[in-house]
């Protein structure tokens, strides 16, 4: 393969991994509130999540593979696992290295989730939150194509569907915590019987006849 097809392909599988690394983030965030499309059981919500991490591992696999391969620029196995050791591009390469570092991180917890206390998988996963930023930085730091108008508008739009996922997630985080302070109060009341059928009493204390 021709070193002209291999960057075209490291672009493209890069980027394509940014759109599936984007969606696994939205999903993420609104899953776990707990929230339930209509028609869709929560289960097959999961299932989404988990099918659409991994072939963004696949397309992410694709894009080192094919950087690597590639004999215009030299990128070494060790510089992709190990931050800021790269020959060429030492800084967006090393932060590239970084965040496939906390993919893999993810990915091995979660094959391993049913060994691994809940605490402790639960910690490692959210090192998933951090790697996407760090592969938005590395797209656009190290891209050559990242001042095309289509890029920044690609880059742009995964910026906003997580933004608008957040806040969303904060919004039902603070209903949810309104919601139980409604109910403390109401449980701490007597009950509703009890209050209108208790026996009124007189200035002594007395319950009248």
């Amino acid at each position: 393969m021709s070193s002209t097809a291999l960057w075209y392909a490291t672009r493209a599988s890069g980027l394509m991994a940014l759109i599936l690394l984007t969606l696994t983030m939205v999903l993420g965030i609104t899953t776990s509130t707990r929230a339930r499309a209509r028609n869709w059981p929560g289960f097959a919500q999961q299932e989404i999540h988990r099918r659409i991490s991994m072939i963004a591992v696949v397309f992410v696999a694709i894009h080192v593979l094919t950087s690597v391969l590639d004999t215009y620029v030299t990128i070494s196995w060790a510089a992709i696992v190990i931050p800021f050791t790269s020959s060429y591009g030492r800084l967006w390469v090393g932060v590239g290295a970084i965040s496939l570092d906390l993919m893999i991180a993810v990915f091995v917890s979660s094959l391993l989730r049913a060994r691994m206390r809940p605490q402790t998988w639960r910690a490692i996963h959210w090192l998933a939150y951090l790697s996407w930023p760090v592969a938005l930085a590395h797209t656009f730091g190290l891209g050559t194509d990242a001042g095309e108008g289509w890029v920044i508008a690609l880059g742009a739009a995964c910026v906003i569907a997580v933004a608008l996922a957040l806040a969303w997630r904060i919004r039902q985080a603070a209903r949810q915590a309104s919601a139980r302070i409604v109910h403390a109060a109401v449980a701490g009341m007597p009950p509703k019987h009890l209050a209108q059928t208790a026996p009124s009493r007189g200035r002594a204390g007395v319950p009248r006849a």
